[in-house]
Parts: C-alpha cells; structure tokens; sequence
C-alpha cells in the first residue's frame, strides 16, 4: 500500500511517504514561505526521492483540520486534485489526532491545542496508552482555561500544537506539575503520522469529490457576513 499525505493546516508545512507501511520519506518545512508556494515541489521531491509517481499511490491524506483556514484549504484542495488526477481515493486525517500521534503508547493524557485566535484554542484530548489515539473530549474550539476544567484530575497532561508554545506559561501556571509542554521536536504535527492514521482507517477513504475541510466555527470572512446582516436587520427593524 502506498500512501500521500499533505499536511498544510498549521504554522510547518510537510508531506510523507508510506510504501508498504513503512515511512520512506517525510519533510517538515517551517521556513517563512508560504505553504502554497513550498507543497507541491515538496510532494515532488518525495516522490522523486523514493522513485513513484501519484499514480502509484494508493490513497492521498490530507489533514483538514481544525487549523488555519487558508492553510486547511491549500491541503485539502491539492489532495482533491491529486485524487481526481489519478482516479484514486483520498483521506480525511483530523489534525489534533495526528498530533497525538508523537506520544504514542504515553500514560498521559494528550492534549493537543492549536491556535484558533479570538482568544480560543482547537483542542481535545486523546489516550494513547494502548497505542492508536483513543478520544477522551472531542474536537472543540473555546477558550484554554474553559479546556483544563474538562481534563482529568490527578492525571499527567502533555500539551502539544502551536498553542502550547504560544501558551506555556499560562499552562504551567494553572496545572502545576501535572502538566508537560512538549519538547520541539515533538510539538508540531508530522505529515508521516497523517499517513498511518489513514491507512489504519480504510473505511474513512472517500472520493475527492466528498473531502471537505474540517472547521469547527465559521471562517471570518463568513462571521463578519453574518454580522453585517444583523446590524442591516436591526436598521431596517429600528427604520
């Protein structure tokens, strides 16, 4: 089986490889350019460095979220054309999943969170003691003090995702010793662990034509829409 995943929601930017289950080449690129300008020779180069082509691939990932709303897009809409090129199925990956990936087979509980601006996180948290990520709180999108009232009591929590950097003292300061960041090396999302998730999950392979990015509130350009039509609403009532 042989496996694309494209990973473009978040602040690094990355692709993988899997050939016959095994991780033959990944890239991590966190390096100021724009995901839209370094993915795709980034999916060149993999490919070319383990000598395949797309139409060798038996499914391509995308992670679609939560994450950046234009990053979420770039990923979501290369994985659509890839598929539709090649006539092959793709895969949806949850990002706060594939982050809780890095501490696979940990005692704690995993607590990804991701920046979702307006003073709220993407988080959930995860248990991964007996390997694949078992969900403990589903994807939200809410304040991160509102997030460690709905964690375990007496339990180690590992912080990972942009925001735990973002956040590590305030995460420190509420949870005490319970609490870990994640060290750097393992903090971002890796594009090789959207690979395995997919092709643990056959079942969640789709046509192209059905992935959609995963937003857990609506983007700013449609809040601000909406805004605009209850203030018009509120004229034409006060009018």
């Amino acid at each position: 089986m042989n496996i694309l995943a494209i990973d473009t929601s978040g602040p690094v930017a990355g692709c993988a490889v899997m050939q016959d289950g095994k991780i033959v080449h990944s890239i991590a690129m966190r390096h100021g350019l724009t995901h839209s300008q370094t993915i795709m020779p980034a999916v060149e180069a993999a490919l070319s460095a383990v000598q395949l082509t797309c139409r060798d691939m038996d499914v391509f990932a995308a992670v679609a979220g939560p994450g950046s709303f234009t990053g979420v897009r770039i990923g979501v809409c290369a994985v659509k054309g890839l598929a539709h090129a090649t006539g092959k199925p793709c895969c949806a990956v949850d990002a706060l999943e594939a982050l809780a990936m890095n501490f696979f087979g940990s005692d704690a509980v995993i607590c990804p969170i991701l920046d979702a601006r307006r003073g709220q996180v993407y988080c959930a948290a995860f248990d991964t003691s007996s390997g694949a990520p078992k969900r403990m709180r589903k994807d939200d999108a809410m304040a991160l003090e509102d997030f460690f009232k709905l964690l375990p009591e007496g339990r180690r929590l590992i912080f990972l995702g942009d925001a735990a950097d973002l956040h590590a003292t305030k995460i420190l300061n509420a949870l005490g010793e319970r609490a870990v960041i994640a060290p750097e090396n393992l903090r971002d999302l890796r594009a090789d662990a959207a690979c395995c998730l997919a092709a643990r999950n056959p079942e969640a392979w789709t046509d192209g034509n059905l992935l959609r990015p995963v937003y857990l509130r609506a983007p700013q350009a449609e809040r601000e829409r909406v805004r605009r039509q209850a203030e018009e609403a509120r004229e034409t009532c006060n009018g």
